[in-house]
């Protein structure tokens, strides 16, 4: 019985992993406190149009997320990012995998 818990939990752990696929976004990445004034220390975000309204995910504060952040701190420039999103007390977050900043 033991075992087949274990298997049960081992399948649903990996199919949840599965459909967490990287997503390439379009949008302008800023800095959170100097462009947007939304955050307390320099912090990457990628801001997108969807539907008409600007939608902000933040960058994960990761290696990838310190490498955008270090190209547009002092400017906002358009960038491709790629990478997971979640949401984490109504903000959304991305955790980047690659970026093209142009």
């Amino acid at each position: 019985m033991k075992l087949i818990a274990a298997l049960a939990a081992l399948t649903l752990s990996f199919t949840a992993g599965a459909f967490a696929a990287d997503q390439k976004i379009e949008g302008e990445a800023k800095c959170a406190k100097c462009a947007l004034k939304v955050a307390d220390k320099c912090a990457a975000v990628v801001v997108v149009k969807k539907d008409g309204k600007e939608e902000v995910l933040y960058a994960e504060p990761d290696e990838q997320g310190k490498a955008l952040h270090g190209e547009i701190c002092k400017g906002a420039k358009p960038a491709t990012v790629e990478g997971t999103i979640t949401e984490k007390d109504g903000k959304k977050f991305v955790k980047i995998t690659k970026f093209e900043v142009k």
